[in-house]
């Protein structure tokens, strides 16, 4: 299981990597993997801006849909546009070709709230 040292995480199974007041967002390895085969990604709140905890997508998979949360608050400000030719690359790839959204964060305060990558072992028992 794949869990770099380097990113945050939720306990809804997302990843967060800071760059300055941009976060990027993705589904973690475990995630992907509880899913199986992912056929779609679904992000219709581009330039929209949405608080903490609130729905910003869906990723659907061969045997489920499930809801994307927002790790933190503040505005889409990108979609990873691949993922609409090659969702499946969120299986392959899930911590770079595979993220889905870029958020301007709102209060980067709130990135003390998020997971370490140990903390996120616990969560998933590995």
């Amino acid at each position: 299981m794949n869990i770099p040292s380097e990113l945050k995480y939720t306990k809804d199974h997302e990843w967060v990597k800071i760059d300055g007041d941009v976060a990027t967002v993705g589904i973690t390895d475990f995630a992907q993997s509880e899913l199986g085969d992912i056929v779609y990604v679904e992000i219709e709140t581009l330039d929209e801006t949405l608080e903490a905890e609130e729905v910003f997508g869906t990723v659907e998979a061969v045997k489920t849909v499930s809801d994307l949360f927002m790790p933190l608050s503040g505005e889409i400000i990108e979609f990873n546009e691949g993922l609409e030719d090659e969702p499946e690359q969120v299986n392959t790839d899930p911590y770079g070709d595979g993220w889905m959204i870029k958020i301007k964060m709102s209060d980067p305060s709130q990135v003390d709230s998020l997971l370490s990558s140990e903390a996120y072992k616990e969560v998933i028992g590995a």
